[in-house]
């Protein structure tokens, strides 16, 4: 009677291809779940930092128009990569580059979402909803008033 052995890939689902990376076993393609995931597109660093500066320079813009017009005061805090957005009761929302893996990454008293670009918005890696969507739900609910990105 042959002895039987079980691979630790025999165990995952067969949907992902997988390889070996310094001894840990990875998949090679990123898991998509649900029909509106969007594809991801990968971007140069250059474009990457055009697109992330871009996003994080609109929403600083859209909060100090928010305090000018007297309409909410989120305090803007701003290191290199990471927004930090305070609300009137401190509650907080941040916003986080990660160039490594050419995502955007958000924050809130809700949880945490993960984005990646799709060549004309950043969506979220699990269920594809849009990021500026989420942020505007998000600051909406830590505000106490509708807010839109």
């Amino acid at each position: 009677m042959a002895a039987t052995t079980t691979r630790a890939t025999d165990t995952l689902p067969k949907r992902f291809p997988l390889r070996c990376m310094r001894g840990i076993l990875v998949s090679t393609q990123a898991p998509t779940h649900g029909p509106q995931t969007a594809a991801r597109i990968a971007l140069s660093d250059a474009d990457y930092v055009r697109e992330t500066s871009a996003l994080l320079a609109r929403i600083e813009a859209t909060c100090d128009r928010w305090l000018d017009e007297d309409v909410i005061d989120i305090d803007t805090h701003r290191t290199g990569g990471l927004l930090e957005l305070v609300f009137p009761d401190r509650s907080k929302i941040v916003i986080n580059t990660q160039p490594p893996l050419q995502e955007m990454w958000l924050a809130a008293r809700s949880g945490g979402y993960h984005y990646q670009w799709d060549g004309r918005s950043w969506r979220d890696t699990r269920d594809g909803h849009e990021f500026l969507q989420m942020l505007s739900r998000q600051a909406s609910a830590q505000g106490g008033r509708p807010l839109a990105f």
